[in-house]
C-alpha cells in the first residue's frame, strides 16, 4: 500500500495551468511544482510567464512558459502541438484563466463583452479539454481540472455572463468525465471569495460585513486552494470523476451580500484580455 505523501507526489508528470501568472493559478502552479511536477505556465503575456517561470526555476523547481491567448480558439491547437513536442505528454491540465469585465445595467452588456466572457471561460476551456484529454485517453492516463466559481451555483446580477459561462464548465466537467472515462479523470474546482488581484476592487468593508455570515467569516488565501488542486491532480483521487468541489469556506450558502468576489479566477482586474 502506498503511504499518503506518495499518493500526493507528482514527480516526473507534466502539469499545465493556463491563467498561471497571479492569483489562483499561481499558488497552483506552485503547488504542483513543490510536489515534483514540471510546470508549464500558460498567459497571454510571455513577460508574465518568463517571471513566474524565472522565481521557479530560482527556487529550484522545474517550469517553462508559453504564451497563448485562450479564448482564442485557433492559438490552441499549437499550444497543445507546441507542449506535447517539447515535453511528450501532458498528465495534468488546469483551465484556470478567466475574465469577468464589469458592467452597468444588463442591457449596457454589449455583444463583444458577452463573447469574450463566453470565449475565455467556457469555450477556450473546452477546446483545450477536447485536445489534451483525447491524447490522455490515448495514453491511458491523465488529469483534467476545471476552475468554476461559486457563481455558477448562486449568481448574482453582477456576472450574469460570468456565472453562465461557469455553469456551463460545471454540466461540461461531468460530460468530460463521461467521455474520457475510465483511464482520464475530469473534475471541477468551484471557488468562493478569494483575496487575490480581483479583490483590489472590492468594498472591503462591504465586503467583511458579508463575510460574517460565512461559516469561515472571511476570505480565502490564494494557497488554499492548493490541497483541493493537489488532490485532483494526484494519484490521491483515483476514483474521483465528474465532481465539482466547492472551496469557498461555507460562503455559497449565505443569503448576505451581493457576490462581491465571485469572478475569482479572472485574468485581469474588471477588464477583458486584448
Amino acid at each position: 500500500m502506498r503511504g499518503v505523501r506518495d499518493l500526493f507526489d507528482l514527480s516526473g508528470r507534466i502539469a499545465v495551468v493556463t491563467g498561471g501568472t497571479r492569483g489562483l493559478g499561481l499558488a497552483m502552479v506552485r503547488a504542483f511544482a513543490s510536489a515534483g511536477a514540471e510546470v508549464v505556465v500558460v498567459s497571454r503575456k510571455p513577460e508574465a510567464c518568463r517571471e513566474v517561470v524565472a522565481s521557479l526555476r530560482s527556487d529550484g523547481l522545474k517550469a517553462a512558459g508559453c504564451a497563448c491567448h485562450v479564448g482564442h480558439w485557433d492559438e490552441l491547437e499549437p499550444l497543445v502541438e507546441n507542449i506535447y513536442r517539447d515535453f511528450g505528454r501532458i498528465d495534468v491540465l488546469v483551465n484556470n484563466a478567466g475574465i469577468s469585465p464589469l458592467y452597468g445595467k444588463l442591457s449596457e452588456v454589449t455583444e463583444e463583452l458577452f463573447d469574450k466572457v463566453i470565449a475565455v471561460n467556457l469555450k477556450g476551456p473546452f477546446r483545450l479539454a477536447a485536445l489534451v484529454g483525447e491524447r490522455m485517453v490515448e495514453a491511458g492516463r491523465g488529469s483534467i481540472i476545471n476552475i468554476s466559481s461559486t457563481g455558477a451555483a448562486r449568481p448574482t446580477r453582477d456576472i450574469v455572463p460570468y456565472a453562465a459561462a461557469k455553469a456551463g464548465v460545471n454540466a461540461m466537467t461531468i460530460g468530460l468525465a463521461h467521455a474520457f472515462g475510465p483511464t482520464v479523470r475530469v473534475n471541477a474546482v468551484m471557488p468562493g471569495p478569494f483575496l487575490t488581484t480581483i479583490s483590489r476592487a472590492w468594498d472591503m468593508d462591504e465586503f467583511a460585513e458579508r463575510a460574517r455570515t460565512f461559516p469561515l467569516r472571511r476570505a480565502g488565501q490564494a494557497g488554499e486552494i492548493a490541497g483541493a488542486a493537489l488532490y485532483l491532480a494526484s494519484d490521491a483521487s483515483t476514483y474521483t470523476t465528474g465532481a465539482i468541489l466547492t472551496v469557498d469556506g461555507g460562503a455559497q450558502w449565505s443569503m448576505a451580500g451581493t457576490g462581491e468576489g465571485a469572478p475569482e479566477t479572472q485574468l485581469e482586474t474588471n477588464s477583458s484580455p486584448s
